[in-house]
């Protein structure tokens, strides 16, 4: 089946410029996001010397206090934004976060802090299911997988690029003196740091003005033909259940390839310097190269190789990238933090995360493609919940839980980072791959 078997014919979508225009704002949003949660990536030391805090419990500031209410109110706001404006969901949003944002610089205790990073966790909670949602509006399916693989690059441009504003920017103030100017004097260069970090969103928000709420494309699956009302949750439940075991390997490959994705973001700076003993300021320039160069080819990588496999005839082709991946990623990705030194180490991790980001955008393009209309943004919403709740809130806690529950020394990241990829790879390339012939049952019910 091709894409453009699902096509809505009679549906003008909005002129290229526009639909041009949003993808790249809402991009820019993602890779602000991006930046904001993961600035504390190439934190880690201040704040634990801060706090006086173990690997553990800053993976529970990193992760657990952001996704709390982030996974919690993705489901709400996914059903709010299959019935209202998503343009104004979405701007609220990036106001908020960064907001709460340049607040996590502002405080003084654990319990501050840890209530700053819920309430960017809050804010960010707004972009995924309302941007998803729009992009299926403004563009049509065969051009989807392009404009979900675009905005799947600010997982990778904001990663890497707070990998290198974030250290760049933190070694900067490290060096200055901030005497006699109030508020700032009392501040330590990681506080300033976040507050740096969080200023740019209110020009993301003024650009968000400027986007036009799209006209809601009728659906076309059975039952629902030309529905213009919003779905209810229990018949989102249905088709859910309906199509279980499609929705169910596409939720679980992506849950699981979460894992590894912000586990690595959240502690592959922190093993450089841990076992290499790189500088902060190199280990997040290179972490930060990479991401943005090779995360981002592989992003469309991702695309063109789902467009390939499309055309030789492969109709699971979006959700197939997610298997190829997993399976090609097990013997790099747990070879990568065991190499002797750090240029084997980095030229394998230009590899594995060339190869990992291949399948965020493309899977993205898939549960759009096999999900009607109104009920894009709430089943987008619920795998992003999984996703983070796997990735974001377990992904570094995990890693960490190795670190000091299992190999009890900090010394010991590597092996953490190397056994949770020997784990999770071999499943999620199983579980998908087992999924494959029930998501072309469902993409041939549309």
């Amino acid at each position: 089946m091709n894409d453009t078997d699902t096509d809505n014919s009679n549906h003008q979508y909005p002129p290229a410029t526009s639909s041009y225009y949003v993808l790249g704002v809402l991009l820019l949003a993602y890779i602000l996001s991006f930046i904001d949660r993961n600035i504390m990536s190439v934190l880690v030391g201040p704040v634990r010397a801060h706090f006086d805090i173990s690997d553990f419990q800053f993976s529970l500031l990193h992760g657990m206090a952001f996704t709390i209410f982030y996974i919690i109110l993705g489901l709400p706001i996914g059903w709010l934004a299959d019935r209202y404006s998503r343009k104004w969901i979405i701007t609220s949003g990036v106001f908020f976060w960064s907001v709460m944002t340049c607040l996590c610089g502002l405080t003084k205790s654990f319990a501050g802090f840890f209530t700053t990073r819920i309430g960017v966790g809050v804010g960010e909670a707004t972009l995924s299911p309302g941007a998803y949602s729009m992009l299926g509006d403004y563009f049509a399916p065969q051009k989807l997988r392009w404009a979900t693989a675009v905005f799947a690059m600010g997982i990778t441009l904001g990663s890497g690029l707070s990998y290198k504003i974030g250290s760049w920017l933190y070694q900067w103030l490290s060096q200055q003196d901030f005497t006699g100017i109030p508020v700032i004097e009392t501040l330590s260069a990681w506080q300033l740091t976040f507050v740096g970090v969080g200023l740019p969103g209110f020009i993301v928000v003024l650009l968000l003005l400027a986007v036009r709420e799209p006209k809601r494309i009728p659906s076309t699956q059975s039952g629902a033909d030309h529905q213009e009302d919003a779905v209810p949750v229990r018949e989102v439940i249905q088709h859910l259940k309906k199509h279980r075991q499609a929705y169910g390997a596409l939720f679980f490959g992506v849950c699981m390839m979460a894992i590894i994705g912000y586990g690595t973001l959240g502690w592959y700076v922190e093993f450089l310097i841990r076992s290499y003993g790189m500088s902060r300021l190199d280990a997040g320039n290179t972490m930060g190269n990479i991401f943005i160069v090779a995360g981002t080819a592989g992003t469309f990588a991702g695309a063109a190789f789902a467009t390939w496999l499309q055309k030789k005839g492969f109709s699971d082709a979006n959700l197939r990238v997610t298997c190829i991946a997993a399976c090609a990623l097990i013997i790099p990705a747990v070879a990568a933090p065991l190499m002797p030194d750090a240029q084997s180490s980095i030229a394998l991790t230009w590899l594995v995360v060339f190869i990992h980001y291949t399948h965020f955008g493309v899977a993205m393009a898939a549960l759009q493609l096999i999900t009607p209309n109104r009920m894009r943004a709430q089943t987008s919403a619920l795998l992003l919940f999984a996703t983070n709740l796997f990735g974001l809130g377990l992904g570094v806690t995990v890693i960490a839980f190795f670190t000091d529950f299992v190999f009890a020394d900090d010394g010991a990241l590597r092996y953490s980072l190397a056994t949770t990829a020997a784990i999770v790879y071999p499943l999620a390339a199983l579980v998908v791959g087992r999924g494959l012939k029930h998501y072309r049952r469902a993409l041939s019910l549309k």
